[in-house]
């Protein structure tokens, strides 16, 4: 069981324990009163529990049916009904009508292939970013006009490439946050849809 502000999370060794990285984006979460948030690949919960505190209401969306349950679980632990859980590869189990003032992403950024469910947290494709590359393009029509993304991501997977493809996909996009680990930096951007764009 994990303590973190005032929620209580269990933990599955199938589904990926909350760590730096997603300590960074929860320290520095930019969701307002009334924001409609998604939270992609929402792992244990975390995330989409600590948004629902402000939001109107959450999405936690992820690949991991694993993920998904225990996410549940947690809502319901922790006594948050303005969220809601679903399997989805990335934006699948999205629809297009569901329009977000927030989406969070704690992108997998290890190259490879993912062997089993855990690994979908960590592996994203075969260069470490094909899997944050497709939430890219993908994103903007989810948003609403001026809608704001955070991504978490590590430096080995190229920080600069992330923020000029968010700048192509009509995104204003900056780092603000980051945190030095042993060999690499998990990074925090922040970018806000332009309007008209997506």
């Amino acid at each position: 069981m994990l303590h973190y502000r005032g929620l209580k999370l269990r933990l599955h060794p199938q589904v990926y324990e909350p760590a730096e990285d997603t300590f960074l984006l929860a320290e520095n979460l930019d969701v307002r009163e009334g924001d409609f948030a998604l939270d992609m690949g929402t792992g244990t919960g975390i995330i989409a529990l600590l948004m629902a505190k402000k939001a109107e209401s959450v999405i936690g969306a992820d690949i991991n049916p694993t993920a998904v349950e225990l996410a549940r679980e947690n809502a319901g632990l922790n006594g948050v009904e303005n969220v809601e859980f679903r399997l989805s590869d990335l934006f699948e189990g999205i629809d297009e009508d569901e329009k977000f003032d927030l989406i969070t992403f704690n992108a997998p950024y290890l190259p490879g292939k993912p062997e089993e469910p855990i690994d979908m947290a960590l592996v994203g494709g075969e260069r470490g970013r094909e899997v944050l590359d497709k939430f890219i393009g993908e994103a903007g029509h989810y948003l609403r006009p001026g809608g704001r993304i955070q991504i978490v991501q590590s430096s080995i997977t190229g920080v600069e490439e992330t923020l000029e493809k968010l700048e192509n996909a009509g995104f204003k996009a900056e780092v603000t946050a980051k945190k030095h680990l042993f060999f690499e930096d998990i990074v925090l951007i922040g970018a806000r849809l332009i309007h008209g764009a997506g």
